[in-house]
């Protein structure tokens, strides 16, 4: 019997290594406590409990019923509400301990409002500060350095993981609160043309058809990769040979009809279908990540993603440094041509010949309906993206083998 007890702690041992792996569940987290059911019902209206549960390293400002009620007596829509709540997540890991430990007494947080790209200059930033007496105090970073909510106590603590703390009121933050058009008044040609990437918004425009497929699915989910100027514009002699129908798939293919935020995209790679995609006609990419940077794939090209113009479900706008192009409409390179033989002496055998021809019939054939092109270092991208994906997955395993060890060492 007893030498079943290794065993046993070796089984329970691995299963607390995967049950770690598995986050957390701000929902569940905040279920246990009745008095901040308010706060946990709109985590969850607003789509914010998915991106939390997704984050680690993160400090949620819950707010009790109370401090609820107050704010939602102003009556704010629930994109509104959502921006408000979003300025109560912190991307730092802050437990009680902690907050009585800060340097200097005072930290500036970015929290999730400020991830979305909506929040102008540091508006995002939440201000702590330890006071004499072990209070601690939180004010937004537009709020003109007011700390005018403090500590109340710490509800749950996963420790460098997850922490949620109950704070006295809502933080006030003019920008947070400011009215937030639903999906449908987006302009997203607007946002576009205003950071960076002008060509692509002003081609979209006049393409009445591809617009309009945009615009069909604002309020249902919508994720936009815009090329950055220079790179669409350097791209345009090629789009203007496409042909009429050629020319709506092309811009149909930046736009994916499903909300993606970044972390979304860093835990779900793999293959993801357009707005251009339709039966036969697949005009698919492959997401992959490594890392904190992702990128975008097809058999012609790899481009990464740089920067966030918008996050804010349903819709969400990133950049990226490349023009994407669908090998629907493009080819790939031509593999070069090997370089000719020496000639044989007259005596070498002819079985070389046979060689020769074999190695000619397996040659590709690129698509004869695609406008040739060549992709900018896509090989080399390529390989990188699937030695990276290899390395992590045998990290993975070396991970999981050392604690099986570190088991066997212990008993």
């Amino acid at each position: 019997m007893q030498q079943r007890h290794p065993l046993l702690l070796l089984i329970f041992s691995v299963f607390l290594i995967f049950q770690t792996s598995n986050g957390h569940n701000i929902t569940r987290l905040l279920a246990k406590h009745p008095s901040l059911s308010t706060f946990n019902h709109y985590l969850t209206l607003t789509h914010l409990a998915q991106e939390i549960n997704r984050r680690t390293t993160i400090t949620v400002l819950a707010l009790d019923n109370a401090a609820m009620s107050s704010l939602l007596n102003k009556n704010p829509s629930i994109y509104t509400m959502k921006n408000i709540l979003s300025l109560h997540v912190l991307l730092d890991y802050f437990g009680a301990k902690k907050l009585h430990q800060i340097t200097n007494g005072t930290a500036l947080a970015a929290t999730m409002f400020q991830a979305t790209g909506v929040a102008p200059g540091v508006s995002g930033f939440v201000n702590i500060t330890d006071f004499k007496g072990g209070k601690v105090g939180f004010g937004a970073e537009d709020n003109g350095g007011d700390l005018d909510s403090f500590f109340v106590k710490s509800v749950e603590e996963l420790p460098y993981n997850i922490s949620v703390i109950q704070i006295s009121k809502a933080l006030p933050s003019a920008i947070a609160e400011a009215p937030t058009p639903g999906p449908s008044e987006l302009n997203i040609t607007g946002i576009m043309s205003a950071h960076g990437c002008k060509v692509f918004a002003d081609t979209l425009l006049a393409n009445p058809e591809a617009m309009g497929t945009y615009e069909d699915n604002l309020n249902g989910g919508l994720t936009v990769f815009c090329p950055l100027d220079d790179a669409f514009k350097a791209f345009l002699p090629k789009y203007k040979n496409l042909t009429a129908s050629g020319k709506e798939s092309f811009l149909e293919f930046f736009g994916v009809p499903v909300y993606q935020s970044l972390s979304m995209l860093k835990s779900n790679n793999g293959l993801m279908n357009t707005l251009a995609t339709d039966g036969a006609s697949r005009f698919d990419f492959t997401v992959q990540n490594d890392g904190e940077q992702v990128t975008l794939k097809t058999k012609i090209n790899t481009v990464k993603i740089t920067g966030t113009l918008l996050d804010e479900q349903p819709v969400a706008i990133y950049t990226i440094d490349k023009v994407l192009m669908p090998r629907e409409l493009f080819k790939a390179a031509p593999t070069p041509a090997p370089a000719p033989a020496p000639e044989e002496a007259a005596d070498a055998p002819k079985a070389s010949k046979s060689k020769s021809k074999s190695k000619s019939k397996s040659a590709p054939t690129p698509e004869s309906d695609a406008p040739a092109d060549s992709p900018d270092d896509d090989p080399a991208d390529q390989t990188a993206d699937d030695n990276a994906a290899l390395s992590f997955k045998c990290g993975r395993f070396v991970a999981v083998g050392l604690s099986f060890l570190l088991v066997l060492l212990l008993l």
